[in-house]
């Protein structure tokens, strides 16, 4: 079947769900995007999607539909594209599998490692792994920045027990409309490996306040950089993960040390995002929670449950949670405390 016979969702219509959505519409996809918030889905319905990037604009109409709408819209689903933060994932996917056909799939398009969450509530056979680097950002309804060009946007996609199948191809040939899709054998190793390099950058910068390369040129933040891959690098292998290249780097581009590959996977990612700022200042200056517990939380849970020390990844979360709590402002001053508490091995 093809992709234009199937009926597409992009759940969670923000920055990310709305460039996902506007590239499917533009390319003549059945797509219906569904959205938690109201001015949001009213500006896409007076006047469709805007998305600006830095290789053009995309404008374009789009169904969109409240979360209220659902129930009465006579709607089920083939394909689900979850695209909200992993703080929202769980009750999110409780919430569309009344309207997921019983073939149909969810895959979702998020920082994190959520996909065995989702399939306690949809069941395994019914997600499909994704791993992605798409940067954006949304604070007038209806109107997105899109950081990162279709030429820099990258996705792989995979079934969780590693298997190719048709299914899979056809949803990388889907997001092939919004950026390079590689599908993989080795999601949980593709997405791991994308935490990893979250976690050297989200983390961090995140904090700060600052654009992603003025934050890159502090001095010392490569140290730290470098420091918190290690850390999520450890926990990842003593997970079982495997690290493979992402962001479309070829086998040859990734077959240094520990160390390169690392310097090699931030610099890279960097280059793509290089004029936003990370997803965690847009949280912290919308009044959010940010989703560092999902990046550098992770690591730290594990790292704990496996014996493992990660300090450094231990102070983001600490600091995050400050700022969460409105104890500390985000600040480029937090750098300082960063270095000192990712200094304490103790």
């Amino acid at each position: 079947m093809q992709a234009a016979n199937r009926k597409i969702a992009v759940l969670g219509c923000g920055a990310i769900g709305s460039s996902i959505g506007a590239d499917l519409a533009k390319a003549g996809c059945e797509v219906t995007v569904i959205d938690q918030w109201p001015a949001q889905v009213e500006a896409l319905r007076a006047g469709g999607i805007v998305v600006q990037m830095p290789d053009g604009e995309v404008r374009t109409p789009v169904r969109a539909l409240h979360l209220c709408d659902l129930s009465s819209a006579g709607l089920e689903f083939d394909i689900v594209f979850l695209a909200v933060k992993s703080n929202d994932d769980r009750w999110l996917a409780e919430f569309i599998r009344p309207w997921l056909k019983p073939d149909g799939v969810l895959v979702g398009t998020q920082n994190g490692m959520n996909d065995d969450t989702l399939a306690s509530i949809l069941g395994r056979e019914r997600v499909i792994g994704c791993a992605m680097e798409l940067s954006a950002e949304i604070f007038t309804p209806g109107l997105v920045k899109r950081n990162t060009s279709h030429r820099t946007t990258w996705f792989a996609v995979g079934e969780l027990d590693g298997f190719g199948t048709d299914r899979v191809k056809e949803i990388a040939a889907i997001l092939g409309n919004v950026g390079r899709c590689d599908v993989t054998g080795n999601i949980y190793g593709a997405k791991w490996t994308k935490l990893i390099a979250n976690s050297m950058t989200m983390g961090p910068f995140g904090l700060l306040g600052l654009g992603n390369s003025d934050a890159a040129a502090l001095p010392g933040m490569f140290e730290v950089s470098l420091r918190l891959g290690r850390e999520s690098l450890a926990v990842g292998t003593a997970s079982g993960y495997r690290m493979e290249p992402i962001f479309g780097l070829r086998a040859d581009e990734f077959a240094g040390s520990e160390d390169e590959n690392l310097a090699t996977i931030a610099k890279t990612l960097l280059g793509h995002v290089s004029r936003g700022r990370t997803a965690p200042i847009h949280d912290h200056i919308k009044g959010r929670w940010s989703e560092m517990e999902f990046i550098s939380g992770v690591v730290s849970r594990r790292g704990r449950e496996l014996g493992i020390p990660t300090p450094a990844n231990d102070a983001v979360v600490a600091i995050d949670r400050m700022i969460n709590r409105r104890e500390l402002p985000m600040d480029r001053s937090n750098f300082e405390l960063l270095r000192k508490l990712a200094a304490d091995d103790g």
